[in-house]
């Protein structure tokens, strides 16, 4: 029996609401699309860029279990798409177990991926200039969320896509995935790259991406054992936030087909 359900998993400095043109064009094909938020984020954009204080609460492990308690209530296996951070959260959730099949586009790296690329490090400075400051939210400027999210769209675009979704992000997460190399013993966004059981996973990469360059994307595929079904796709021309891209749509098909035709 195929999946009948899609869960939508967003990532770092937005909020589930950066999902809505991908989930409008799935419920238009009959599927029950779901997109939970990290726990205090049913606020909404407006109530976290005012007070930020429940991004600031935030840690992984607290994000995984509400994702897998939304997961549990589900009665058939769902295709699990992550974007950014959420492909991270969507490869730690196959490696536990859950879902038919898995989806991760521009994702952040899990634990082992040590590659950086410039246009990384430049998309992150906001959060690396304060190193001594790890229990903060930090934010965007227009200009820092241009650079790391929509770079190839038009600048009124971005800065409408800005006003709708940005939300500051939770440093303390983030330093904690940059130092998760070099930190001894597993850390949060550790994964088991020979977990031959895991549900087959498809890497999504916009050929522009600052934030998540497709560097990140292949080291991330190549720690993965071949026993288990693992594919990356790169798309010319597209930015970070991919999924609000104009022409998006044919992506979203495109991973819907490969994750129907791979789900166990």
């Amino acid at each position: 029996m195929k999946p009948d359900t899609i869960v939508l998993i967003h990532g770092f400095w937005v909020t589930p609401l950066s999902w809505e043109g991908w989930k409008a064009h799935y419920e238009a094909q009959g599927y029950r699309v779901l997109t939970p938020g990290y726990p205090g984020f049913e606020v909404g954009v407006e109530a976290l860029n005012s007070d930020p204080t429940p991004i600031e609460r935030l840690t992984v492990p607290d994000i995984i279990a509400s994702l897998e308690a939304v997961l549990r209530e589900l009665d058939r296996p769902p295709i699990i798409m992550g974007h950014s951070a959420g492909g991270a959260f969507a490869q730690i959730l196959l490696d536990h177990g859950f879902g038919a099949a898995g989806v991760a586009l521009n994702s952040a790296p899990t634990e082992g991926v040590k590659v950086t690329p410039p246009a990384q490090l430049k998309a992150s400075f906001p959060v690396l200039r304060h190193p001594f400051d790890r229990e903060r939210a930090t934010g965007l400027s227009p200009e820092q969320w241009r650079y790391a999210f929509t770079n190839t769209f038009p600048e009124e675009e971005s800065l409408a896509l800005y006003r709708r979704y940005h939300v500051p992000a939770a440093a303390a997460i983030f330093w904690g995935s940059l130092l998760a190399n070099v930190q001894p013993g597993r850390q949060d966004t550790w994964v088991d790259y020979r977990n031959d059981a895991r549900a087959p996973l498809l890497f999504i990469s916009g050929g522009e991406d600052h934030l998540m360059p497709p560097a990140v994307q292949r080291s991330n595929v190549a720690h993965y054992t071949p026993n288990a079904v693992t594919e990356l796709r790169e798309y010319p021309g597209y930015a970070h936030l991919l999924p609000a891209q104009q022409g998006s749509e044919r992506i979203a098909d495109e991973a819907l087909a490969w994750a129907l035709e791979h789900a166990r």
